[in-house]
């Protein structure tokens, strides 16, 4: 893939954006080297704050501040912009990852010890998202989308965990026949409606489609068009009020037993438990295909760990991610979040996700594919207008222009 002079690159990410910069906490204080951490995830600083507090202690000649601003991602651009990069990022394998990667602020970890313990399958992840051969950060852990279930519910309709994609809406219809609600949508927030989206994509179309994409030799035209078709069938089995609900409206309705299914991700689980910590919950794959053996569970690399190119501190960085790549670091961490772990052995123990394991033990799994989507095609904006409007066709041309447009913005 074409790589793009940094200048031009943050310049696409970033006009306008100068003001909101955060100065770097990185140096070295009375023999004491100091190293920033700077992630992106809000609901995670606690448990990072835990995991440094405990590297602070056993690392004396080392010291890690971690930086969690809100809208991380836009004030990470804007320190790049200043050439001011924190010497530690931790982020999820999305457009953003791999603008940056691709503008060379992350170091070069392609065979570096730091992968030994890490499932190539997941180093393979940050290839294909950033289509480039070397690898610039270390997955750490990953999350799921699919489908949360209410077991109770489940057991007194006489209902079982669909496998395919007809028996998924058997299941929809017969819910709804006993006066259930089979889903629960929460499409005021358009980031919600992309969640079948990323789905069936992965299992219908795979992620193969965006390196053809990327290449001109396919469209959204070509290749979407079952996964809108069954993205809009789905509709027929919700609420009255898809697109009132927020996300946090459906995690309490959800948690307080008004309907079957939540098509949803895994960071939901703790949402639902804060309001109803006794619910039985499981979780299956969305069913895309009725070829059972070709539906894959969508999961992807919410935080990979990547060092500046520019740290004063590279070893000092690595014995940091070492760190908390450790076994015991990452159980605690995703016992915590409620993730999968990049790490060989280490093992989500969370009865709600059990029969998810088996798809990560058999490599059974495909990234989320808007993953693969440019951030400037606006996605979720658009996927929600098409539940309403309806039109497929209109629906996948307007993806197709707007890609085309950021493409040809990044050619130039």
């Amino acid at each position: 893939m074409k790589r793009w002079g940094s200048i031009l690159l943050i310049g696409l990410l970033l006009v306008g954006l100068l003001s909101a910069c955060s100065m770097s906490n990185s140096g070295s204080k009375d023999g004491v080297v100091q190293l920033e951490f700077f992630q992106n995830k809000p609901e995670a600083k606690a448990s990072f704050d835990e995991l440094i507090a405990k590297f602070n202690q056993e690392h004396p000649n080392i010291h890690v501040s971690q930086v969690n601003p809100p809208d991380a991602e836009t004030v990470l651009k804007t320190r790049v912009v200043k050439n001011d990069i924190p010497d530690i990022v931790g982020l999820g394998a999305t457009d953003t990852y791999s603008l940056l990667a691709q503008s060379d602020i992350f170091m070069d970890l392609t065979g570096d010890k730091l992968l030994q313990n890490i499932d190539p399958k997941y180093a393979q992840m940050l290839q294909d998202v950033t289509g480039m051969q070397e690898v610039t950060g270390v997955p750490f852990a990953l999350n799921a989308s699919g489908i949360i279930y209410n077991k109770d519910i489940f057991k007194k309709l006489n209902l079982t965990v669909p496998k395919t994609w007809d028996e998924l809406i058997a299941t929809a219809k017969k819910a709804k026949a006993e006066g259930t609600i089979p889903f629960y949508f929460t499409y005021k927030d358009d980031w919600q409606t992309n969640l079948p989206f990323n789905d069936m994509g992965g299992t219908l179309v795979g992620t193969d489609f965006y390196k053809e994409r990327r290449e001109g030799n396919t469209t959204f035209v070509a290749g979407y068009q079952e996964v809108a078709k069954k993205q809009l069938e789905l509709l027929n089995y919700g609420h009255n009020d898809n697109f009132g609900k927020a996300y946090s409206d459906g995690n309490r309705a959800f948690a307080n037993g008004e309907a079957a299914m939540y098509i949803q991700g895994s960071w939901a689980i703790s949402e639902i438990r804060k309001v109803n910590p006794d619910i039985q919950l499981g979780f299956f794959p969305l069913p895309g295909s009725n070829d059972e053996s070709k539906n894959k569970l969508t999961a992807g690399i919410d935080t990979l760990l990547a060092i500046s190119s520019q740290t004063e501190y590279p070893e000092q960085a690595k014995e940091f991610i070492a760190f908390l790549l450790k076994p015991e670091n990452s159980q605690q961490y995703i016992d915590q979040q409620n993730l999968f772990s990049a790490v060989s052995g280490v093992q989500q123990k969370d009865s709600s996700v059990a029969e998810l394991l088996p798809y990560f033990e058999q490599g059974k799994i495909v990234d989320f594919v808007d993953h693969y989507i440019p951030s400037a095609v606006q996605l979720n904006p658009t996927v929600q207008a098409f539940l309403q409007n309806k039109d497929i066709n209109g629906f996948l041309s307007t993806l197709d222009k707007e890609w085309d447009k950021v493409a040809a913005r990044r050619a130039s």
